[in-house]
């Protein structure tokens, strides 16, 4: 039985696991890259698991996603198309990122948490489209550095 498959793209940062949920077009695969690039430059282990198509189950009550095969090791770089990208095999999941339209985020928002496949996992909804906040954000939220 195939997993269900999610539109949205998975990563990991450090010891901890992301994934980014957003329409298409919302810079799910940019905060990745830009995620990946500035943990990365910091020493930190950083890698792709799956973009824009992630497959999810449960494994002892928590989230794994990991890519379907027809995509795995690709990234996909707008105005460019697919390029090859080292990935991780798979990645337990500590935090949704959901990328909304501008105008529809709080600047002190209360805690949220989002449902995947029966997993309650913290949210964090950020402007699709703007990286660099967004990479701030995820960081203070993981308590990643510069944060933690």
């Amino acid at each position: 039985m195939t997993p269900p498959n999610l539109h949205g793209t998975a990563l990991v940062l450090g010891d901890r696991g992301v994934l980014v949920l957003g329409a298409s077009g919302s810079g799910k695969s940019v905060l990745a890259l830009a995620l990946i690039s500035r943990f990365r430059e910091a020493g930190r282990l950083a890698c792709l698991v799956s973009d824009d198509q992630v497959l999810v189950g449960v494994r002892a009550g928590r989230l794994v996603c990991r890519a379907p095969e027809a995509i795995r090791g690709l990234v996909e770089v707008h105005g460019v198309g697919p390029r090859a990208f080292a990935v991780q095999p798979e990645a337990v999941i500590d935090l949704a990122v959901r990328l909304v339209p501008p105008n529809t985020t709080q600047r002190l928002p209360e805690d949220e948490f989002e449902d995947v496949a029966g997993c309650r996992l913290p949210l964090l909804r950020i402007r699709e489209r703007d990286a660099l906040p967004a990479m701030a954000a995820v960081a203070a939220r993981l308590s990643l550095p510069p944060f933690g």
